[in-house]
């Protein structure tokens, strides 16, 4: 039986797994099953970069065995029509979100996935995308 993927992990989501191996997360990644997980290359380079800017070899390790353990969303069109139209709508809301979680959201959107995420309150200025926060 193959399992579609429904959640995206956000940037805050990994950090709390990698924190916490058998935490809320973890919990949460058994429960749904890991075949329905994912993230985006959007979140992986934050994860990196906050791992390069720590200068922590063992961080850095840590992070490549999660990201290597689930699917990786490469940013590609439709996404970057998701994402013009999320930031024009946001914009002449006056609710804009960061620039990073637009793109999280536009490649949620396109792939039919909910975001997992302790930013819900950003992230649910979009309101066709669905939110999920495992961290609360």
């Amino acid at each position: 039986m193959t399992v579609s993927l429904r959640y995206l992990l956000d940037t805050n989501t990994i950090s709390s797994l990698l924190r916490d191996p058998h935490g809320r997360v973890a919990q949460r990644i058994s429960a749904v099953g890991e075949k329905s997980v994912c993230t985006s290359i959007i979140v992986a380079s934050e994860m990196r970069y906050g791992a390069r800017k720590r200068g922590s070899v063992r961080l850095s390790h840590h992070v490549d065995v999660i990201l290597s353990a689930m699917e990786l969303l490469p940013f590609e069109a439709p996404a970057d029509e998701q994402y013009a139209r999320i930031r024009d709508d946001l914009e002449r809301a006056g609710t804009p979100i960061g620039p990073n979680d637009m793109l999280i959201a536009a490649q949620a959107l396109c792939h039919n996935l909910v975001v997992v995420t302790a930013n819900d309150r950003e992230f649910s200025r979009i309101p066709e995308l669905e939110v999920e926060n495992w961290l609360s």
